[in-house]
């Protein structure tokens, strides 16, 4: 299969009469390699050793309790998926208001979460829901933003609930 792109280090060798192309995968890699992500990455990887996985851990779990605390006080709340070891993520559900409606006021007030089925439509329709809400939290996140996420769905419950 020829490239679609040429450029780079694509191409072992140019003459007039013939061009060779390099072999896999550098042959549908043209342009100037991603120097800038390899440095990206390194940078990120110095980064959470000086921090240490397990204080992560420990700062996501601490995390995913309180934002469970808090959440489970939302009237028409339900919680979809109850597993002990999960991720950083809370998929929810309000009682009679869309997730895509919750999805854009929590928008206009400066809270980003996504919305929808998460390219995981048998589970939706395993759980009997169109789509859900999902906070997700990690290392940058703080308990004033999931604060901000409890007022916003009291912001929401007011405008739709």
């Amino acid at each position: 299969m020829p490239p679609w792109q040429g450029g780079g280090e694509m191409i072992l060798t140019v003459t007039f009469e013939k061009t060779t192309y390099n072999e896999l995968p550098h042959k549908f890699e043209a342009g100037t390699p991603d120097v800038g992500g390899a440095v990206g990455l390194g940078a990120a990887i110095d980064y959470v050793e000086a921090i240490g996985l397990d204080r992560i851990a420990a700062h996501e779990h601490a995390l995913m309790d309180y934002a469970h605390r808090r959440l489970a006080e939302v009237p028409g709340l339900r919680f979809i998926g109850d597993a002990r070891e999960k991720a950083g993520v809370h998929s929810f559900v309000l009682d009679g208001i869309h997730p895509h409606d919750v999805g854009t006021i929590l928008d206009h007030e400066g809270v980003a979460i996504r919305t929808g089925h998460h390219c995981a439509q048998p589970v939706m329709e395993r759980f009997g829901v169109p789509a859900t809400a999902r906070a997700s939290f990690g290392l940058y996140n703080t308990t004033t933003d999931v604060d901000r996420l409890l007022d916003g769905l009291g912001k929401v419950r007011e405008l739709l609930g």
